[in-house]
């Protein structure tokens, strides 16, 4: 494979603006990496669709954005799609892809109490996926799930600059303390990556004595490491934020978007 030109972009793709708390890590580490945001705003949200949809659709929209906008490398910085179509993607594709997975290994080395808590969409929580990785690296703890599509409507409509209904974290939080053993929770896995844009409300409504915990960081340090030794240029350059277009969801401003280092918005 012949190394990428300098001005070939990482490409992030989520149903929404969960995938800038990934964004963001990474351009702390990759400072002048060009930057290619896209959001499937036409399947938000992700977490009510089924995998035969999502194994289906993630792909042949990928399939696109690659072909049109020439990556090193794309992130599928969704917890819902990583787990339901990154293989069907990476088939597809012949790009690198780096998908996320819930935090759960960190979240088994860091319980004091053995109850982890993870919430996710409705989609991830339910996949043999999150089995497995309970399986093979919290076998001896216990592993309580909750899906809360309301929290990623919560983060939507706070990066919109509209403020976050209390009884949606309070339901959130609930669903997992109320389960049988819940009440023990001292860490909870943020299996969904608009979740950390909720995470002063979330940790809140937990208090002092519980951690909230995601995997953007080691996703950030993944990336990084598949592109080391790669031409960068010289200077940061603003990136582009892409929107499929989406008759009931408008794009946000720019000005929501310009601190995650965005410069342009386009819909497709």
């Amino acid at each position: 494979m012949h190394a990428p030109p300098p001005d070939a972009p990482i490409l992030f793709f989520d149903s929404g603006l969960g995938g800038l708390t990934v964004l963001g890590p990474t351009r702390a580490l990759l400072p002048t990496a060009p930057i290619v945001y896209a959001a499937d705003y036409a399947g938000l949200p992700y977490g009510k669709k089924s995998n035969e949809e999502l194994a289906a659709r993630v792909p042949a929209l990928l399939g696109r954005l690659v072909e049109r906008y020439q990556p090193r490398l794309a992130v599928i910085a969704c917890n819902t799609a990583s787990t339901i179509a990154l293989s069907h993607v990476r088939a597809a594709l012949d790009v690198p892809i780096v998908g996320t997975v819930p935090a759960i290994k960190p979240a088994a080395e860091m319980t004091k109490t053995g109850v982890i808590g993870v919430l996710g969409t409705e989609a991830t929580v339910r996949q043999p996926y999150v089995d497995d990785l309970s399986a093979r690296f919290a076998r001896d703890k216990t592993v309580l799930r909750h899906g809360s599509p309301g929290l990623v409507t919560g983060a939507e409509a706070k990066l919109r600059g509209e403020s976050v209904d209390p009884a949606v974290i309070a339901r959130a939080v609930a669903g997992l303390r109320d389960q049988p053993g819940g009440d023990a929770i001292d860490v909870i896995v943020l299996a969904c990556t608009h979740f950390p844009l909720l995470h002063d409300e979330l940790q809140a409504a937990v208090g002092p004595g519980v951690r909230l915990i995601d995997g953007a960081e080691g996703i950030a340090r993944r990336v990084a490491h598949l592109t080391d030794g790669q031409r960068w240029p010289e200077t940061a350059t603003p990136g582009i934020a892409v929107f499929t277009r989406s008759e009931d969801r408008p794009p946000p401003s720019l000005a929501a978007l310009a601190p995650y280092g965005i410069g342009a918005i386009e819909t497709i």
